[in-house]
Protein backbone atom coordinates (compact mmCIF):
# COMPACT_ATOMS: atom_id res chain seq x y z
CA UNK A 1 0.00 0.00 0.00
CA UNK A 2 1.26 3.50 -0.85
CA UNK A 3 1.15 6.94 0.72
CA UNK A 4 2.94 8.83 -1.26
CA UNK A 5 5.06 10.38 1.54
CA UNK A 6 7.86 10.61 -0.60
CA UNK A 7 5.78 12.33 -3.43
CA UNK A 8 7.81 14.87 -4.94
CA UNK A 9 11.18 13.55 -3.09
CA UNK A 10 14.48 13.35 -4.70
CA UNK A 11 16.55 10.50 -3.19
CA UNK A 12 19.93 8.42 -4.05
CA UNK A 13 20.77 4.93 -3.71
CA UNK A 14 23.80 3.48 -3.03
CA UNK A 15 24.26 0.02 -2.66
CA UNK A 16 22.23 -2.52 -4.87
CA UNK A 17 23.02 -5.05 -6.53
CA UNK A 18 21.02 -7.43 -7.30
CA UNK A 19 16.90 -8.04 -6.54
CA UNK A 20 17.73 -9.73 -2.45
CA UNK A 21 20.01 -6.33 -1.70
CA UNK A 22 18.34 -4.69 1.57
CA UNK A 23 18.77 -1.41 -1.18
CA UNK A 24 16.48 -3.48 -3.84
CA UNK A 25 13.39 -3.33 -1.21
CA UNK A 26 14.73 0.40 -0.19
CA UNK A 27 14.40 1.38 -3.62
CA UNK A 28 11.40 0.14 -4.96
CA UNK A 29 9.79 1.33 -1.68
CA UNK A 30 10.92 4.57 -2.21
CA UNK A 31 9.31 4.53 -6.03
CA UNK A 32 6.05 3.15 -4.45
CA UNK A 33 5.60 6.25 -2.26
CA UNK A 34 6.19 8.81 -5.14
CA UNK A 35 10.63 9.29 -4.91
CA UNK A 36 12.29 10.21 -8.12
CA UNK A 37 15.27 7.92 -7.29
CA UNK A 38 19.38 7.77 -8.68
CA UNK A 39 20.92 4.29 -8.63
CA UNK A 40 24.41 4.07 -7.80
CA UNK A 41 27.43 1.66 -6.98
CA UNK A 42 30.81 0.35 -8.25
CA UNK A 43 31.46 -0.27 -12.22
CA UNK A 44 32.03 -3.85 -11.25
CA UNK A 45 29.11 -3.67 -9.38
CA UNK A 46 27.07 -2.83 -12.68
CA UNK A 47 28.50 -5.53 -14.89
CA UNK A 48 28.46 -8.46 -12.62
CA UNK A 49 25.14 -7.79 -11.04
CA UNK A 50 21.29 -6.91 -12.07
CA UNK A 51 21.65 -2.88 -11.17
CA UNK A 52 21.31 -2.20 -15.03
CA UNK A 53 18.12 -4.39 -15.77
CA UNK A 54 16.32 -3.48 -12.49
CA UNK A 55 17.23 0.41 -13.35
CA UNK A 56 16.04 -0.59 -16.86
CA UNK A 57 12.96 -1.99 -15.62
CA UNK A 58 11.94 0.92 -13.24
CA UNK A 59 13.17 3.78 -15.84
CA UNK A 60 15.55 5.52 -13.00
CA UNK A 61 18.99 6.54 -14.02
CA UNK A 62 22.22 4.66 -12.99
CA UNK A 63 25.59 6.42 -12.61
CA UNK A 64 28.74 4.28 -11.90
CA UNK A 65 30.57 5.85 -8.33
CA UNK A 66 33.49 4.42 -6.05
CA UNK A 67 31.66 5.33 -2.57
CA UNK A 68 35.46 5.36 -0.94
CA UNK A 69 36.59 7.79 -3.92
CA UNK A 70 35.89 11.74 -2.75
CA UNK A 71 36.16 12.85 -6.57
CA UNK A 72 33.83 10.12 -7.80
CA UNK A 73 31.50 11.18 -4.61
CA UNK A 74 31.75 14.96 -5.94
CA UNK A 75 30.74 13.98 -9.84
CA UNK A 76 28.13 11.33 -8.61
CA UNK A 77 26.57 14.07 -6.62
CA UNK A 78 26.49 16.88 -9.31
CA UNK A 79 25.37 14.53 -11.95
CA UNK A 80 22.37 13.34 -9.45
CA UNK A 81 21.57 17.09 -8.85
CA UNK A 82 21.63 17.56 -12.52
CA UNK A 83 19.44 14.55 -13.67
CA UNK A 84 17.13 14.61 -10.37
CA UNK A 85 16.30 18.46 -11.28
CA UNK A 86 17.36 20.03 -8.12
CA UNK A 87 19.05 19.01 -4.25
CA UNK A 88 18.91 15.79 -3.01
CA UNK A 89 16.16 15.08 -0.58
CA UNK A 90 17.32 11.41 0.65
CA UNK A 91 20.04 9.66 0.31
CA UNK A 92 20.95 5.60 1.43
CA UNK A 93 24.09 4.48 2.29
CA UNK A 94 24.12 0.31 1.89
CA UNK A 95 28.01 -0.14 1.38
CA UNK A 96 29.72 -2.93 2.60
CA UNK A 97 32.75 -5.32 2.41
CA UNK A 98 34.84 -7.42 3.95
CA UNK A 99 38.01 -9.26 2.45
CA UNK A 100 38.72 -10.93 5.87
CA UNK A 101 34.86 -12.03 6.13
CA UNK A 102 34.46 -13.48 2.36
CA UNK A 103 37.62 -15.60 3.18
CA UNK A 104 37.04 -16.58 6.63
CA UNK A 105 39.82 -15.23 8.55
CA UNK A 106 39.49 -15.33 12.28
CA UNK A 107 39.17 -11.65 14.33
CA UNK A 108 42.80 -12.56 15.63
CA UNK A 109 44.19 -13.49 12.29
CA UNK A 110 43.25 -10.68 10.46
CA UNK A 111 45.10 -9.39 7.57
CA UNK A 112 45.59 -5.53 7.95
CA UNK A 113 45.29 -4.56 4.38
CA UNK A 114 42.04 -6.34 3.96
CA UNK A 115 40.86 -4.56 7.19
CA UNK A 116 41.70 -1.26 6.19
CA UNK A 117 39.90 -1.58 2.90
CA UNK A 118 36.74 -3.02 5.09
CA UNK A 119 36.88 0.16 6.80
CA UNK A 120 37.21 2.67 4.40
CA UNK A 121 34.89 1.09 2.21
CA UNK A 122 32.30 -0.14 4.93
CA UNK A 123 32.74 2.93 7.32
CA UNK A 124 34.54 6.24 5.57
CA UNK A 125 32.27 6.31 2.24
CA UNK A 126 30.08 7.33 4.51
CA UNK A 127 32.41 9.82 5.78
CA UNK A 128 33.11 10.91 2.39
CA UNK A 129 29.68 11.17 1.25
CA UNK A 130 28.68 13.54 3.82
CA UNK A 131 31.87 15.37 3.48
CA UNK A 132 31.39 16.14 -0.21
CA UNK A 133 28.12 16.87 -0.12
CA UNK A 134 27.84 19.27 2.76
CA UNK A 135 30.49 21.04 0.88
CA UNK A 136 28.61 20.94 -2.46
CA UNK A 137 25.36 21.91 -0.49
CA UNK A 138 23.78 18.73 -2.24
CA UNK A 139 21.23 17.71 0.30
CA UNK A 140 18.61 19.77 0.46
CA UNK A 141 17.30 21.31 3.87
CA UNK A 142 16.04 18.84 6.31
CA UNK A 143 16.80 16.25 3.97
CA UNK A 144 17.93 12.58 5.43
CA UNK A 145 20.95 10.14 5.09
CA UNK A 146 19.99 6.36 6.63
CA UNK A 147 23.44 3.76 6.68
CA UNK A 148 22.78 0.23 7.09
CA UNK A 149 24.60 -1.27 10.06
CA UNK A 150 24.02 -4.35 12.26
CA UNK A 151 23.98 -5.19 15.82
CA UNK A 152 27.85 -7.07 16.04
CA UNK A 153 28.53 -2.81 16.03
CA UNK A 154 28.75 -3.27 19.89
CA UNK A 155 28.05 -7.51 20.74
CA UNK A 156 30.37 -9.57 20.00
CA UNK A 157 29.08 -12.11 17.04
CA UNK A 158 31.58 -14.44 16.41
CA UNK A 159 33.24 -14.79 12.93
CA UNK A 160 32.15 -11.33 12.01
CA UNK A 161 35.39 -9.72 12.57
CA UNK A 162 36.59 -6.87 11.15
CA UNK A 163 33.20 -5.26 9.87
CA UNK A 164 31.95 -5.52 13.61
CA UNK A 165 34.80 -2.73 13.99
CA UNK A 166 33.48 -1.19 10.64
CA UNK A 167 29.74 -1.09 11.88
CA UNK A 168 31.29 0.60 15.18
CA UNK A 169 32.69 3.40 13.21
CA UNK A 170 29.94 3.42 10.81
CA UNK A 171 27.41 4.79 13.80
CA UNK A 172 29.89 6.80 15.32
CA UNK A 173 29.97 8.91 11.98
CA UNK A 174 26.23 8.80 12.21
CA UNK A 175 26.43 10.58 15.43
CA UNK A 176 29.23 12.78 14.87
CA UNK A 177 28.62 13.68 11.50
CA UNK A 178 25.04 13.84 12.90
CA UNK A 179 25.46 16.65 14.84
CA UNK A 180 27.40 18.73 12.76
CA UNK A 181 25.09 18.27 9.36
CA UNK A 182 21.70 19.10 11.47
CA UNK A 183 23.27 22.31 14.00
CA UNK A 184 24.47 23.80 10.47
CA UNK A 185 22.07 22.32 7.38
CA UNK A 186 19.20 20.60 8.65
CA UNK A 187 20.49 17.46 8.07
CA UNK A 188 19.46 14.85 9.90
CA UNK A 189 21.49 11.52 9.49
CA UNK A 190 20.08 7.82 11.04
CA UNK A 191 21.44 4.38 11.00
CA UNK A 192 18.98 1.21 10.69
CA UNK A 193 20.21 -2.26 12.61
CA UNK A 194 18.87 -4.84 10.47
CA UNK A 195 18.02 -8.36 11.49
CA UNK A 196 19.74 -11.15 9.59
CA UNK A 197 18.77 -11.05 6.04
CA UNK A 198 19.50 -12.98 3.19
CA UNK A 199 21.25 -10.95 1.04
CA UNK A 200 24.69 -10.81 -1.18
CA UNK A 201 26.57 -9.19 1.72
CA UNK A 202 24.79 -11.19 4.58
CA UNK A 203 25.94 -14.01 2.89
CA UNK A 204 29.72 -12.92 3.34
CA UNK A 205 29.24 -14.64 7.04
CA UNK A 206 28.61 -17.87 6.23
CA UNK A 207 27.19 -18.72 9.60
CA UNK A 208 24.37 -15.80 8.68
CA UNK A 209 21.20 -19.40 7.84
CA UNK A 210 22.13 -20.24 11.13
CA UNK A 211 22.68 -17.18 13.00
CA UNK A 212 18.93 -16.35 11.63
CA UNK A 213 17.27 -18.91 12.96
CA UNK A 214 18.51 -18.35 16.38
CA UNK A 215 18.05 -14.64 16.65
CA UNK A 216 14.29 -15.37 15.28
CA UNK A 217 13.37 -17.55 18.14
CA UNK A 218 15.41 -14.79 20.53
CA UNK A 219 12.93 -12.18 19.37
CA UNK A 220 9.97 -10.95 20.46
CA UNK A 221 8.44 -10.52 17.29
CA UNK A 222 10.81 -12.59 14.98
CA UNK A 223 13.06 -11.56 12.41
CA UNK A 224 12.84 -7.87 10.24
CA UNK A 225 12.00 -9.06 7.06
CA UNK A 226 13.65 -6.74 3.82
CA UNK A 227 10.34 -5.23 3.12
CA UNK A 228 9.71 -4.13 6.80
CA UNK A 229 13.69 -2.63 6.46
CA UNK A 230 12.36 -0.54 3.60
CA UNK A 231 9.38 0.80 5.21
CA UNK A 232 11.48 1.77 8.27
CA UNK A 233 14.34 3.74 5.69
CA UNK A 234 11.05 4.94 3.79
CA UNK A 235 9.48 6.62 7.24
CA UNK A 236 13.41 7.91 8.03
CA UNK A 237 13.36 10.35 4.75
CA UNK A 238 9.98 11.22 5.10
CA UNK A 239 8.72 14.36 6.59
CA UNK A 240 7.05 12.49 9.48
CA UNK A 241 10.56 12.07 11.33
CA UNK A 242 12.09 15.48 11.03
CA UNK A 243 12.83 15.67 14.22
CA UNK A 244 14.69 11.75 13.96
CA UNK A 245 18.82 12.17 13.90
CA UNK A 246 22.18 10.60 15.07
CA UNK A 247 20.20 7.09 15.98
CA UNK A 248 20.83 3.64 15.29
CA UNK A 249 17.54 2.39 15.25
CA UNK A 250 16.99 -1.34 15.66
CA UNK A 251 14.73 -3.64 13.36
CA UNK A 252 14.80 -6.81 14.43
CA UNK A 253 12.24 -7.67 16.25
CA UNK A 254 13.10 -6.86 19.70
CA UNK A 255 16.37 -9.10 19.31
CA UNK A 256 18.61 -6.23 20.66
CA UNK A 257 16.26 -6.37 24.26
CA UNK A 258 16.09 -10.07 24.83
CA UNK A 259 18.37 -12.55 26.76
CA UNK A 260 15.53 -15.57 26.73
CA UNK A 261 12.31 -15.38 24.99
CA UNK A 262 9.52 -18.40 25.45
CA UNK A 263 9.98 -19.49 21.39
CA UNK A 264 13.77 -20.54 23.20
CA UNK A 265 12.58 -22.33 25.91
CA UNK A 266 9.91 -24.46 23.42
CA UNK A 267 13.05 -25.51 21.21
CA UNK A 268 15.31 -26.43 23.93
CA UNK A 269 17.71 -23.91 23.53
Amino acid sequence: MSHNILSGKKGLIFGLVNRQSLAYFVAQKCLEEGANIVLTNTESAIQLGEISEIASEWNVPVMACDASDENDIKQLLINTQHLLGGKIDFILHAVAMSQNLRRHRQYDETNYSYFHQTIDVSALSLHKCLKVAKQLGAIADGGSVVTLTYIASDRYVFGYNDMSDAKAMLESVVRNFGGIYGEENNVRINAVSQSPTPTKAGSQYNRVERFSKLTDMMSPLGNATAQSCAELCVMLFSDYTRFVTMQTIYNDGGYHRSSLTNKMIKNNL
